[in-house]
């Protein structure tokens, strides 16, 4: 498809292009075949058919210094003969196809197949009256007041709430992607770029630019269409997107101009011609081919995955390095088949399927013991023939055991899990956006929970971004505030001024604000704004320097990077000879200066100890301000010889220092505040920047990072080397461990610095638990360092393309107090899950039990199939809704991280789980066997088959479902609190929900009649009914006043699979993360089959506990065979020290009682209460 549509665009091009031949000097194809050339090949292509780039500008109608007019009809014509600048994402799935989706899952196949079955059989009426009698207790009752006409209904019911799941299902799925795709078009829409039109620099979004736009490339940016070089600086691309060719390619407009759409600019500017945008780019291409190239992928198998992240990602200034990345991904984890599906929905996708293949367990055992004792019952004891006309009549009674048997199934597996996720995750993200928070990856927000240690950046992220010069040292004086132009040597003075006017980006500027009385706005790299506002604060004026010697008149120019750590320029003085203007980090630069200006601005020799005294006197103290220095410095070349320029080493050398700037870069004003709530909730703050020491520690003690008196580490760059690294200069990991816990502060630091302080802490195992690490960053250079760790925060503002390209989270503020928001979220969605699952755990130990003990014993579970459904698929979709969008509180914030390995399940809540089950349990069973006696109504058991509903189960269904919602109140805390009401007003959510599942319980008891089995019932009933539910609460509070010290046993509950963390981790970091799942499902498992025998063996382990034998009882037995298959595989992962728990395992009962004393001696065991 993606190809016929291809080639139709093509050839409707080529229509176009006779049209257009006149409107410009070269068609689309040209520029196609022109864009495909590299290099040489390139330059000379351009020469011989265009003449140059001039010559291309000309035929695109375009000037190389002015770009383009900005007509609304010229941009509207490029846009229809060159295309526009946005590749058409892949069709959305549509409604339909989503409810085809879900109708694959398999217990409602089941539940259909039943339901057909059912609905085919009740239109059956075995032949004669006579034979009725025959047929004994099966036919009783059937042809009761034309019952059997009913008989239909249950069979539809369940069609219908069939029904209802799936579009439940659908709608979710269908809002999940269109709530992705709207964030990726915002994503997008953030997406500017710098295009000069009407000789004016302006901003314009991504899609906006044509072919024939002049755009503006810089440092940091992703390309977002393919181009020719007009004119550059010392360019760097990182092309490894397109090519896989890791290494930076040089760019020049004489030997290789071609710049490609999604590559990175890694060092130095320019300006180029937009030649090819959208489909007809380099990348565009490749996204064509992707697309293509899917469909005939997914006819050969289902492998559609991948190109959904691809192709959804549009435009994005072409995502390609994400394809590009996504690739490597996929190829690393086929586990995970796409990125948005998070560690915690694996884990609890594999924990429903654990507890569904318990539940398909029970409920095939409930099937055969239903069969069984029919057949017994009827041809053995009572010794009835099987009468042919029958048959129906039998297979009748056999599909109603098959329905009970399904809907244990059904209300076994969990399904509002992975909703419940799915819904608290796009929920938070929603909400986060208003936070400043703009979520690229949806499992980014939960981790972020479990964040153990921030790794931020200084500038414009813990300070504001908005430098201003505040001290400077000129001609041996030190200022301490900015002086008065006429105290300054008038020569020192022009040099600086012109230093910096000429020195520095051109598209760095200073514009008046945009309100009275506001700031000046800053444009462009703030370093340099600060220095500009120093010469406007000198009662100078940049703009008419630059206009004199514009951008192209540079001679040659060093661009900032990481490895310079300092700029220069060159140009042509009018006599023939070269001046170049440097700047930098102080340090670095004195270190070449052999000169310095005195106080008439005449050089005077520098020495080794003045630079000395320097540091001493003037950079210290500035910097233990914490100011930012930065030193201008220049040196004069002769005409002739011309130096070599390539010759970095001796050009930067022997320079002449004209001034010291301190540069101020004021703390923010909520950072302490945010970055002291960071350290209550035991998430350690870090400082990684790439000033000097002094600035860093200064500007640490202001945002309470460190703390005079404390035990930490303030280190720069190259001591941080040599404490990690061994003689071969390899980084050790043993080394790294010594160093990072109390480091605090590093400065100086290069970006593979940074990722090695990452990895480290990542991959440290010294810690009781694993630490997850979130990393802030704004520039290209932090782009591996966001790439590796847990966490990636890029700003919003002033980050460059590449690093949030590499993020997985956008601060749209550029604002640290937004992490902090950040976190209190991934929390909320953590406790969110717990809660969901505190309640849904409860509902089906209860209902599971229910219907199997109420089948084997009475031949006919309590609760029907249709008020299961009810129950398990609407509530528990309502439920998930409900829990799922508690709002966080500031208390989620006083709590210790829970790190990697903690377990969904904890002791508090398996507590309360097994509590309330006891509760439920006792009371309906209480009233399935005296409840008639009770209420004085008739007894609802060993009804025949199409009976009418009984008053007996309708009270029962009724309690039930009360009890739930109650519960469901309790469920709002998981930590033990007493009060279930708090904030309960703030979350309107769950208070209309809770009313309107009350409501339609109503409808259902009063009106449901017979496809839900319910009678009416009267005020007296229902206020029983009530009461016996808000028992719910009360039960609570009894629960929470248990201790969990007491009830050793529930220790390891929750907590079975936390073996010490495998040191070879990151070896195999495809493999952490199935194992983690695994492990957690192995918990499901036991939890369950824990579970489902407390009741049976309830005494017996109280028992057991006191004698301390190990004790099989015939419950355990009964179910032996499927724990052991497990068991094998709890043993293989298990470590030594937990090798009793394994052994125990073989029997669900007796696992209690080992536990208890592999509990005690395991520190890594202990429970959190």
């Amino acid at each position: 498809m993606g190809d016929m549509s291809n080639s139709d665009f093509y050839a409707k091009n080529q229509r176009n292009e006779g049209n257009h031949a006149a409107g410009f000097g070269c068609s689309l194809m040209d520029l196609r075949s022109l864009m495909e050339l590299r290099s040489t090949e390139a330059v000379a292509k351009l020469q011989e058919d265009y003449g140059g780039v001039e010559g291309l500008c000309t035929r695109l109608k375009t000037s190389p210094t002015e770009g383009l007019a900005g007509v609304q009809t010229d941009l509207d014509k490029r846009k229809e003969t060159f295309g526009k600048n946005l590749i058409p994402p892949k069709k959305p799935k549509t409604f339909l196809q989503l409810v085809w989706e879900a109708l694959q899952d398999v217990t409602l196949i089941i539940l259909e197949i039943a339901a057909l079955i059912s609905l085919g059989l009740s239109f059956y009426h075995p032949p004669g009256e006579s034979s009725g009698e025959s047929c004994g207790t099966a036919a009783a009752g059937v042809e009761d007041e034309g019952e059997a006409d009913a008989g239909w209904i249950e069979g539809a019911a369940i069609l219908l709430s069939v029904v209802c799941v799936v579009l439940v299902t659908a709608f979710n799925d269908w809002s999940k992607e269109k709530q992705f795709r709207g964030l990726q078009s915002r994503i997008e829409q953030e997406q500017k770029f710098q295009v000069v039109r009407g000789s004016q620099v302006i901003q314009l979004p991504v899609a906006d630019i044509v072919v024939g736009d002049i755009a503006q490339v810089k440092y940091g940016d992703l390309l977002p269409a393919d181009g020719v070089l007009i004119q550059g600086n010392d360019l760097k691309i990182d092309e490894s997107s397109l090519t896989g060719e890791s290494d930076h390619v040089k760019k020049s407009a004489d030997k290789d101009p071609m710049l490609l759409s999604g590559t990175h600019v890694m060092e130095g500017s320019g300006r180029m011609v937009v030649t090819a945008v959208g489909v007809n780019s380099q990348t565009g291409i490749i996204f064509t081919l992707l697309g293509a190239g899917g469909e005939e992928e997914e006819k050969k198998e289902k492998k559609v995955k991948k190109q959904d992240g691809a192709a959804a990602m549009e435009m994005q200034p072409l995502k390609s390095a994400e394809g590009g990345e996504a690739d490597e991904k996929e190829r690393k984890k086929v586990s995970a088949p796409k990125k948005e599906k998070s560690v915690l929905q694996g884990k609890l996708t594999k924990l429903a399927v654990q507890i569904g293949k318990a539940g398909l367990l029970m409920s095939a055992i409930t099937v055969i013991i239903l069969v069984l004792f029919f057949a017994i019952d009827n041809f053995v004891l009572k010794k009835r023939p099987w009468m042919p006309e029958c048959t129906p009549i039998y297979i009748q009674y056999f599909v109603k055991f098959f329905i009970i048997g399904v809907t244990v199934l059904v209300v076994a597996v969990p399904e509002g899990l992975p909703l419940a996720v799915t819904i608290s995750l796009a929920y938070s993200v929603k909400k986060m956006m208003k936070d400043n928070n703009l979520v690229r990856h949806l499992d980014a927000c939960e981790t972020m929970g479990n964040a153990t240690a921030i790794c931020s950046d200084k500038t414009g992220t813990l300070t504001t971004n908005r430098m201003t010069a505040v001290q400077c040292y000129v001609g041996d004086v030190h200022y301490k505030e900015i002086p008065d132009p006429g105290v300054l040597p008038p020569k020192s003075l022009e040099l600086l001024v012109n230093a910096i006017s000429i020195n520095s980006a051109y598209t760095t500027k200073i514009l008046p604000p945009d309100r009275e009385g506001g700031l000046p706005k800053q444009v462009g790299n703030k370093t340099e704004c600060g220095l500009l506002g120093l010469v406007l604060d000198l009662k100078r004026d940049y703009q008419p320097i630059r206009n004199q010697i514009p951008e192209e008149k540079l001679y040659k120019v060093y661009t900032f990077n990481s490895v310079r750590k300092s700029m220069s320029t060159v140009i042509k003085l009018p006599d023939g000879s070269f001046r170049m203007y440097s700047k930098g980090a102080s340090e670095i630069v004195l270190k070449k200066c052999n000169h310095i200006l005195n106080e008439v601005g005449e050089s005077r020799i520098f020495r080794p100890r003045d630079k000395d005294e320097m540091v001493k006197k003037v950079i210290e103290p500035m910097a233990c301000d914490g100011l930012r220095t930065i030193c201008v410095a220049y040196r004069d070349f002769p005409r002739d010889p011309e130096p070599n320029w390539d010759d970095e080493n001796n050009i930067l050398s022997d320079l002449t220092a004209i001034c010291v700037v301190g540069i101020e870069d004021p703390v923010r004003p909520e950072v302490p505040d945010a970055i002291q709530k960071c350290q209550r909730a035991g998430i350690t703050v870090r400082m990684v920047t790439g000033d000097n020491i002094n600035t860093a520690r200064a500007i640490a003690i202001k945002c309470g990072i460190i703390h005079p008196g404390e035990d930490f580490l303030c280190i720069d760059g190259k001591e941080f080397n040599r404490r990690i690294r061994n003689e071969k200069g390899e980084v050790e990991q043993e080394r790294i461990d010594k160093v990072w816990p109390k480091l605090r502060v590093l400065a100086r630091s290069s970006p593979t610095d940074k990722h090695t302080l990452v990895k480290g802490i990542i991959d440290s195992t010294m810690a009781d638990q694993r630490q997850v690490v979130a990393v802030t960053g704004d520039g290209t250079n932090d782009g591996p360092a966001l790439k590796k760790a847990d966490v990636g925060f890029a700003m919003g503002i002033a980050g460059t393309d590449v690093a949030k390209e590499a993020s997985d989270i956008i601060l749209t503020d550029d604002n640290f107090s937004s992490i902090v928001k950040a976190v209190m979220w991934g929390r909320n969605v953590y406790d969110s899950i717990s809660k969901f699952l505190q309640f849904q755990l409860t509902v089906n130990v209860v209902a599971v039990i229910v219907a199997f003990t109420g089948a084997c014993i009475t031949q006919d579970s309590p609760l029907k199939a249709v008020q299961m459904l009810w129950v398990n698929l609407i509530m528990d979709t309502f439920a998930s809704l409900a829990l799922a969008t508690e709002p966080p509180t500031e208390s989620l914030l006083r709590r210790k991280p829970y790190g990697r390995n903690k377990p969904l399940i904890s002791s508090t809540m398996t507590k309360n789980i097994l509590g309330h089950a006891v509760y439920q349990l006792i009371l309906i069973f209480t009233l399935l066997f005296v409840g008639e006696k009770i209420f004085d109504i008739d007894s609802g058991r060993d009804a025949p088959l199409h009976s009418p509903p009984s008053e007996h189960y309708t009270i029962i269904f009724n309690t039930f479902v009360m009890m739930q919602l109650f519960n469901e109140i309790n469920a709002r805390k998981i930590h033990g609190e007493r009060n279930v009401f708090d904030g309960i007003f703030r979350n309107p959510i769950f208070c209309s929900i809770v009313f309107g599942t009350f409501a339609v319980q109503i409808v259902i008891v009063q009106f449901g009649g017979k496809p839900f089995s319910c009678q009416p019932l009267n005020l007296e009933k229902w206020m029983w009914c009530i009461f016996l539910g808000m028992g719910e609460l009360v039960w609570g509070q009894v629960i929470a006043s248990i201790p969990n010290s007491k009830l050793r046993f529930l220790r390891r509950a929750g907590q079975l699979t936390q073996k010490d963390e495998l040191p070879e981790e990151d070896v195999n970091e495809e493999n952490e993360e199935i194992d983690h799942a695994e492990r957690e499902l192995r918990r499901g498992q036991i939890l369950w089959f824990r579970g489902l025998n407390r009741i049976q063996t309830q005494i017996e382990v109280v028992n057991t506990f006191k004698s301390g034998t190990s004790f099989q009882g015939a419950g355990a037995l009964r179910r032996q065979s499927s724990t052991t298959s497990q068991t094998q595989d709890v043993t293989n992962v298990s470590s030594p020290s937990h090798v009793s728990l394994s052994n125990a395992l073989s029997s669900p009962t007796s696992t209690t009682a080992a536990t208890a004393p592999s509990t005690t001696g395991h520190p890594s065991c202990e429970c959190i209460p």
